[in-house]
């Protein structure tokens, strides 16, 4: 279980955060992003995409890809707002390709059975991209109705108990309220995982190690170190200041729609539902000029999606440091070019690999 964070360390990040910000190379900025995934980290920079794992024996494993956006691809999927739609679920795809990857180059995805593959013989899919679609899937249910219906009817609980009819800014509060309360417990109960522990510690690593390319320091696990492990272009923050944007949306839809569709919650469910890609879309573009811009408004704007970063990354050690540098060498091939993971990255054959090796006992 974690400790409680500690608000002299929390201040302390958030101003190394901030002189980050201030001291980052422009050029730099936006360029990179990754993410988290089981012993490992994904980055990428346009087109390149690079995963590194760490195996049970404390080696390294690398994979390069090469993924062309569609915003790239069609000029549409680059307009304002769109762009933003199309990169979330390209994200989402992608992410669910890597998470792949490094289970496989964890050894967690076991020797394929005769279903396994005929499916990928004839459908040219495996088991464990059916497994993660279906869980994908039953994640979007869940979060509809923990994020959308189930506020909607506790309100309408807690009016039938106290006999109040709130007004419509007064039920979108509350609402939001909710919604905000439901995902920072989520994310609590969540952390309290090992396994999870262990991926928001790669999650620091991360943010460290693009932190340490963005202020143009040498990519070093003693460099990356320094760094905050909070940035403003996470999707921690993305997430929050969608569900920010959604209190918004949803005091504004009670002005606007008849109490006849406010009352029918799956009507209402529905419009929501239908205006997510708005949501999304504003998300993005908040999140991106966030990323760039730094001022008084962005950072008042930003400081909750920094706030819940406290949970969802942890301290990395100098292993997952390591991962998270090479990966972003990787993904950067005109700037590093020749990185060789088996030069450059490999994992020692001696103590110091036992000592990186992840074990259950360090978890507790």
């Amino acid at each position: 279980m974690y400790p409680a964070p500690d608000g002299a360390l929390y201040r302390k990040e958030e101003n190394m955060a901030k002189k980050e910000e201030q001291t980052a190379c422009p050029s730099r900025l936006g360029r990179v992003g990754g993410g988290a995934l089981i012993e490992g980290v994904m980055m990428r920079a346009g087109e390149d995409v690079a995963v590194t794992c760490r195996k049970e024996d404390g080696s390294l494993t690398l994979t390069r890809e090469k993924h062309v956006p569609l915003r790239k691809k069609y000029k549409i999927c680059g307009l304002p707002l769109l762009r933003g739609v199309v990169n979330f679920i390209e994200s989402m795809s992608l992410s669910m390709h890597t998470m792949n990857l490094s289970a496989e180059a964890y050894g967690e995805v076991e020797e394929e059975g005769r279903f396994e593959k005929w499916l990928k013989k004839h459908l040219g899919i495996n088991l464990f991209d059916i497994v993660t679609g279906i869980a994908m899937v039953l994640g979007v249910l869940l979060a509809v109705g923990l994020f959308l219906y189930l506020p909607s009817k506790c309100v309408d609980l807690i009016e039938w108990l106290s006999g109040y009819t709130f007004v419509g800014w007064q039920e979108g509060l509350i609402e939001g309220g909710m919604k905000v309360g439901i995902f920072v417990l989520y994310i609590w109960l969540v952390s309290l995982i090992p396994d999870i522990k262990r991926t928001f510690m790669y999650h620091g690593a991360e943010h460290k190690s693009i932190a340490c390319y963005e202020a143009g320091e040498e990519l070093t696990p003693e460099n990356a170190r320094k760094h905050s492990r909070f940035h403003p272009r996470c999707g921690t923050s993305f997430m929050f200041v969608m569900i920010l944007l959604g209190v918004a949306i949803g005091i504004l839809l009670r002005y606007v729609l008849p109490a006849s569709i406010i009352d029918m919650k799956w009507l209402y469910t529905l419009i929501r539902l239908l205006l997510l890609p708005v949501v999304v879309g504003l998300g993005f573009e908040f999140i991106m000029y966030a990323g760039k811009h730094q001022n008084l408004l962005t950072r008042i704007l930003s400081a909750p999606g920094i706030w819940m970063q406290n949970l969802t990354t942890r301290e990395p050690d100098d292993g997952m440091l390591e991962v998270a540098i090479t990966s972003l060498k990787a993904a950067l091939p005109e700037e590093f070019p020749g990185f060789d993971v088996m030069t450059e990255a490999a994992a020692p054959a001696s103590a110091d690999a036992d000592a990186a090796e992840p074990t259950a006992e360090a978890e507790g």
